[in-house]
């Protein structure tokens, strides 16, 4: 996608410039990724970028191919001021319910990252429960921030090599190729096998083929 000269030094990431010029430096932006998955963990990215940062294909990560991802995923890791990733895993989804989760994963991201924010742009609804400093939730905060929209994107690369990875654990699922959301080929193999370890016994239809999940 190509954007002409103007759209760069005016509308395109207004959100987030505002913040700059409200004296802001170090701007992290905060996304996660795997949140209606069925396996798996939710990863989340925290990405601090310089202020003249900019891309032409930087956009949410959903409305990017796979190889426009990697692309600039490498591009983020080379040039951000600071990033990092944190997970909770599919038991702590279970255990806590998404909507936790995906801010202890997010909290863990941001707690990694060198220097300290000075604010935090969460993309979402909802601020991160015990960070001191200062925060604002954005919703479409992908479309709308330049450091949340890079977030997206090494959340979103990190969590697919994931599951790419554990695919050959688990070979049945094809988890390298629908990373554990509930595709029709994925739906076809728990009703074939039933659930694998990384399953999330609290989401349905997991839950439907093993039952309530056990104490906690």
């Amino acid at each position: 996608m190509l954007w002409p000269p103007e759209y760069f030094s005016s509308q395109r990431w207004a959100r987030e410039k505002s913040f700059r010029k409200a004296g802001y430096r170090f701007i992290a932006g905060v996304d996660e990724v795997g949140r209606g998955a069925l396996a798996g963990p939710v990863v989340a990215a925290a990405v601090i970028l310089p202020e003249d940062f900019d891309h032409e294909d930087l956009a949410d990560s959903k409305v990017l191919t796979p190889e426009k991802r990697a692309t600039l995923y490498e591009i983020i890791v080379r040039e951000a001021i600071s990033w990092a990733v944190g997970e909770a895993s599919h038991e702590e989804v279970d255990a806590l319910g998404i909507l936790q989760a995906s801010l202890l994963a997010m909290s863990r991201a941001v707690t990694r990252l060198t220097p300290t924010p000075e604010l935090l742009l969460v993309d979402g609804r909802f601020c991160l429960p015990g960070w001191s400093g200062p925060q604002k939730a954005v919703v479409d905060g992908d479309a709308l921030c330049a450091s949340v929209a890079a977030a997206s994107i090494v959340a979103k690369v990190t969590r697919d090599r994931l599951m790419e990875s554990v695919s050959p654990t688990y070979p049945v699922y094809g988890f390298s190729r629908h990373k554990g959301y509930g595709t029709k080929e994925h739906l076809e193999a728990l009703k074939l096998y039933g659930p694998c370890p990384i399953h999330r016994r609290t989401f349905r239809p997991v839950s439907d083929l093993t039952g309530p999940p056990g104490p906690r």
